[in-house]
């Protein structure tokens, strides 16, 4: 289906406002360090590692949300990596994000309804009361929600209005960063399935970033593993689990339940 992003060499490093001299510069902390990959349209691309891996901000600088040092962000054959504000603002509603947490990331103030309505507002679509009504249709959520604040939905509600709130614009990419990890395990279950079956219907291409490689076998058909901000593995998801590669990988492994492989994928 061809490539939508192609990340080369990407670097990020930020002053260590900790240990600045009082005279001079901070010294700086690599936080990415040559990050190198390309994601084919259309696939589910689990990026996982530890607190402080850069998975995060991997995911960021993809969506131009931080704007790297070093290296380029290509997307859809636009290099983005240096692009202004509004030089930006175009593509933005084709590159979507969830957030972890949906109580930060919704206005608490604000009705589902005009928080789904928001962005299309901002990118001026029109018939938006329709719009959102659609979205809420697509994540499995009652039309009358859209009267709703976030405060009386539960998790796993929120979330899904996170979700609505990112494909009432259609976008080609969604970034969805440790979106299940406050979930319980219910819940969890039936946000994957209702990604996956977003990815399917409206032709999405996601990239779930996650410390559990648990849910990333669940969901995803490639992996990207990050360890101090470099990538240590980048397989298809069954391979990472039946031969890893890296020392981290396998003890990342080791650090969840797992059956015997052959009756993972039987």
């Amino acid at each position: 289906m061809g490539e939508l992003y192609r990340i080369e060499d990407l670097r990020l490093s930020l002053p260590d406002m900790a240990h600045k001299p009082l005279i001079g510069a901070a010294p700086r902390i690599e936080i990415l360090k040559g990050i190198s990959f390309t994601l084919p349209k259309g696939e589910i691309l689990g990026i996982v590692g530890g607190s402080g891996s850069g998975k995060s901000t991997l995911g960021r600088a993809m969506v131009r949300l931080i704007a790297p040092t070093g290296g380029r962000v290509i997307f859809d054959g636009v290099d983005i990596t240096t692009l202004d504000e509004a030089a930006l603002r175009p593509l933005r509603r084709r590159f979507q994000m969830i957030f972890q947490d949906p109580m930060s990331s919704l206005n608490p103030r604000h009705r589902v309804g005009q928080i789904i309505a928001a962005p299309l507002a901002l990118h001026g679509f029109d018939n938006v009361a329709d719009r959102v009504a659609d979205a809420l249709d697509h994540v499995g959520l009652p039309r009358t929600f859209a009267g709703r604040y976030p405060h009386e939905l539960s998790g796993g509600q929120r979330q899904r209005v996170g979700i609505a709130r990112a494909i009432a614009l259609r976008p080609e990419f969604i970034l969805a960063d440790e979106i299940v990890s406050g979930l319980d395990v219910s819940s969890q279950a039936q946000v994957l399935n209702l990604l996956e079956g977003l990815v399917k219907e409206l032709g999405l291409t996601l990239a779930f970033i996650s410390h559990d490689l648990s849910v990333i076998r669940r969901l995803c058909g490639h992996v990207l593993v990050l360890y101090q901000g470099e990538i240590v593995e980048n397989a298809p998801v069954r391979q990472v689990f039946e031969a890893p590669k890296a020392a981290y990988t396998r003890d990342l492994l080791a650090a969840i339940p797992l059956p015997d492989p052959a009756q993972v994928w039987a």
